[in-house]
């Protein structure tokens, strides 16, 4: 096997209630990509299902289940999985590439990618234990595996996920369709490319030390280390993982954590956190508040265009009926009539770029007063729509319909 060189590239990081502003858990994620790609924002709203039904991911078909909550993604525009999202009851998910001694020719077989994990377990789960038990399901029954490019077809790869809801983290992390998971309920996490789950281990797969034993990567003496006997690389030696782990430690002081704060995490150029050059970039970043009781809902920001220093966050808001903007949408290909049964066309590059991106790309290429422009946006809407959360009426959420499409639609003035 010639595996594509691994991308030093995604971080996700969370804070919880006892470190942050107003006791809210904050999620981030940066999604580095293959610079040429395009990523966009999508909603579904919740759907039910007939019995018996079937799902087509972006390789294969699995089962369905009766129902699937409402969702906000941040997705590759050619695959049906997504890199990172939320849904209606404040689950946020996202994952990185990892690389483990598991890793074989059987992993271009095309399965159900990471990617198609985030999405499956927003749809499907109302906590983040839940989300957990999903995927681990979902990954026992299917298997990962496929390219993770519609470009590049050696670039394969395992799966870590760190998933969160209002009240707490789980880390998960897979080698193969074996897998462990850790209960985070307090401080902050981030996870980058490497596995980093260690001796601290809430869940694991049913037969993994005893295959670390049969492989030698663990001689069964002391407590076990997941990610000593199955990491095969990645961002193993520090990097971007401990310069994220400084930067929450400093920005957690005082127990003020908050939206602004994971900003300033994500547009970290200095520890690699925020990529804008070569051939992976940030492609887009989310950051959500997630938020549980008095009433207040928990909102969702996202870029859709690539390098956080150069974009605009945007907020989304579950309503009933909430609108996304076709702008932040990559257009249908003509023959590709089905969307989510999209196959990768190795052969040849496809434009699936959307208008925020291309006119975002075009006004910020050499910076200038623009970025400043775009910031001065961004800190009067963050301004606004936090004091409008901090005191929200729920009988009034209907004003909140067209939040991100209003976002959207005022960045691409000043594009003009």
């Amino acid at each position: 096997m010639s595996p594509c060189p691994s991308p030093k590239s995604c971080d996700t990081f969370v804070v919880l209630t006892d470190l942050t502003k107003g006791g809210h858990v904050v999620f981030g994620k940066n999604s580095d990509r293959p610079s040429e790609e395009v990523q966009e924002v999508i909603y579904q709203p919740p759907l039910e299902h007939e019995e018996g039904s079937k799902l087509q991911c972006t390789y294969i078909e699995i089962d369905q289940v009766g129902h699937t909550h409402a969702v906000i993604l941040s997705k590759p525009s050619w695959m049906w999985g997504a890199e990172m999202g939320a849904n209606e009851h404040g689950v946020c998910v996202g994952n990185e590439a990892v690389w483990t001694n598991l890793q074989s020719d059987d992993d271009s077989i095309e399965r159900l990618l990471g990617m198609d994990l985030v999405r499956l377990a927003l749809e499907r789960s109302s906590t983040a234990q839940m989300a957990v038990d999903v995927i681990t399901t979902l990954l026992e029954t299917y298997s990962q595996g496929g390219p993770c490019s519609d470009v590049e077809p050696s670039l394969v790869y395992h799966n870590s996920f760190l998933i969160a809801d209002h009240q707490e983290a789980w880390i998960l992390e897979t080698a193969g369709n074996h897998w462990a998971a850790e209960q985070i309920k307090s401080g902050y996490r981030n996870i980058s490319n490497a596995l980093s789950i260690g001796t601290k281990i809430d869940k694991m797969s049913e037969g993994m030390k005893e295959l670390a034993q049969e492989k030698g990567w663990w001689d069964g003496n002391g407590d076990f280390n997941f990610s000593e006997a199955f990491s095969s690389g990645g961002d193993s030696s520090g990097g971007r993982k401990e310069s994220g782990e400084q930067l929450l430690a400093k920005l957690t002081e005082g127990g003020k954590f908050d939206l602004e704060s994971m900003f300033r995490v994500l547009r970290d150029t200095k520890s690699g956190i925020c990529m804008s050059t070569g051939n992976f970039v940030s492609t887009s970043s989310q950051v959500s508040v997630i938020s549980h009781g008095s009433g207040r809902p928990s909102c969702h920001w996202f870029t859709g265009t690539p390098d956080p220093q150069r974009s605009v966050f945007k907020p989304f808001i579950f309503t009933n009926n909430v609108k996304i903007s076709p702008h932040i949408q990559s257009p249908k290909i003509p023959d590709e009539e089905d969307p989510a049964k999209v196959t990768p066309r190795f052969s040849k590059k496809v434009n699936r770029s959307h208008l925020l991106y291309r006119r975002q790309q075009a006004a910020t290429e050499n910076g200038g007063n623009i970025v400043d422009t775009l910031r001065d946006l961004e800190r009067k809407c963050v301004q606004e729509t936090e004091a409008c959360l901090q005191s929200f009426d729920p009988e009034r959420l209907s004003e909140m319909d067209d939040l991100f499409k209003d976002c959207v639609d005022s960045e691409l003035k000043f594009y003009k």
